[in-house]
């Protein structure tokens, strides 16, 4: 079975209440203090009934289509702001400190260049202008030119593990991974807004909601999903993921806005939940060690890399099932990446081989295999269609 876009589905076709929270956590609210701590965990408990829509975040550009969060990204729908962008693949090696960057119509690496300590992901920024290298155990976020691809100097940034951008566009949201927080800085000069503290381990990825009111951010190290007020900046609610010892990694909503995807990397599949009502999800299995996902350029399917098996399933939006598997020939470890502007390719880092796959996304057939540096991690193709970006490796809407 292959994929090519159109032919998927001739195939197939808060809450009203509000949150408990405990004494203590609501002592510690103040509007006088920047730092807002998180509700203890135990107290936190998701509702079953939904809150009345309030409307979309202000500021936030509306959705091109009530049904498809994605139309914006449409095969070569570049924004005028990227249009004349120089099409490069920038690859973070996490072990060698340095990023690659590929040349994506020869699969040539054309520099290598050092940044920080522990780049993790690349990241574009809200208004596309930015591309930042996270340097997490270095404490900084190297910008890089998204139109020419020249590297700036470093911002100072504590735990930059990964990088977001709210929906209008005011804040940058750094998911500070060791530190247990997330951070709310000026999306500019990265200078310090607000910090939420999150009582959980490994906070590192995360999506929001159609209407950009909330975001729901994972915890590899705890098992956990928190869901967060974008205006408020307060926790509304948390879940632990069924399973044993789960490790959730990336998140996406499907293109309807009414279904989140969890990839775990330890329960080797995929978390499926309705985010408004944050209630236990259902599971998909998919594959040895689930970790990024990406949507296709025609809404119809939702690529899940298994880092353990080396293998790509392919899930429908339609049916919410796995529909096919491309296995990666050799020894390989699929990580994280992006799908190619024309959504033709299927470009993924191979974390434990040292190299980066291309991956036709017509049939699943490898079309290179490039050497990079130790560890290659959240690499970021550029550029890619979209009027803004809500960060990680390219949630553009």
């Amino acid at each position: 079975m292959t994929h090519r876009p159109g032919r998927v589905r001739r195939r197939i076709t808060l809450a009203a209440a509000l949150l408990a929270a405990v004494a203590m956590a609501a002592a510690c609210e103040s509007t006088h203090r920047v730092h807002r701590a998180a509700a203890a965990p135990a107290a936190v408990r998701p509702s079953p009934v939904p809150a009345a829509a309030p409307g979309p975040l202000p500021g936030m550009p509306p959705p091109l289509s009530p049904s498809d969060l994605y139309a914006a990204d449409r095969p070569g729908d570049l924004s005028a702001v990227v249009r004349r962008d120089r099409p490069l693949v920038y690859v973070p090696n996490l072990d060698s400190n340095t990023v690659t960057v590929i040349d994506p119509r020869t699969y040539r690496v054309l520099r290598t260049v050092r940044v920080g300590k522990g780049p993790q992901h690349v990241v574009p920024s809200w208004d596309l202008r930015t591309l930042w290298v996270n340097n997490d155990t270095g404490n900084s976020l190297t910008p890089i030119d998204a139109a020419t691809g020249r590297f700036g100097r470093p911002v100072p940034v504590a735990d930059p593990y990964n990088l977001y951008f709210t929906p209008d566009g005011k804040y940058a949201v750094v998911m500070a991974e060791r530190m247990k927080e997330i951070v709310f800085r000026d999306p500019h000069t990265m200078a310090v807004k607000d910090t939420l503290a999150v009582h959980c381990a490994g906070v590192n990825h995360a999506d929001f909601s159609p209407d950009g009111r909330y975001f729901i951010a994972t915890c590899e190290f705890s098992g956990d999903l928190i869901k967060v007020d974008t205006l408020r900046h307060t926790v509304l609610g948390r879940l632990h993921l069924p399973g044993e010892h789960p490790m959730p990694q990336d998140i996406k909503i499907s293109p309807d806005g009414r279904t989140w995807y969890v990839a775990d990397m330890q329960t080797s599949g995929v978390w499926v939940l309705d985010g408004d009502r944050f209630t236990t999800p259902t599971f998909v299995p998919t594959g040895d060690g689930a970790h990024g996902l990406y949507p296709s350029r025609d809404s119809e399917i939702l690529y899940v890399s298994n880092r353990g098996e080396g293998s790509i399933s392919l899930i429908s939006f339609a049916t919410g099932r796995v529909v096919e598997k491309w296995r990666l020939p050799g020894r390989t470890s699929p990580d994280m990446g992006g799908v190619s502007a024309d959504g033709k390719v299927l470009w993924l880092s191979g974390r434990y081989h040292a190299e980066v796959y291309a991956i036709d996304t017509a049939d699943g057939h490898l079309l290179a295999r490039i050497r990079v540096g130790r560890q290659p991690h959240g690499l970021c193709v550029w550029p890619q269609p979209g009027r803004y970006s809500l960060g990680h490796t390219g949630i553009l809407r």
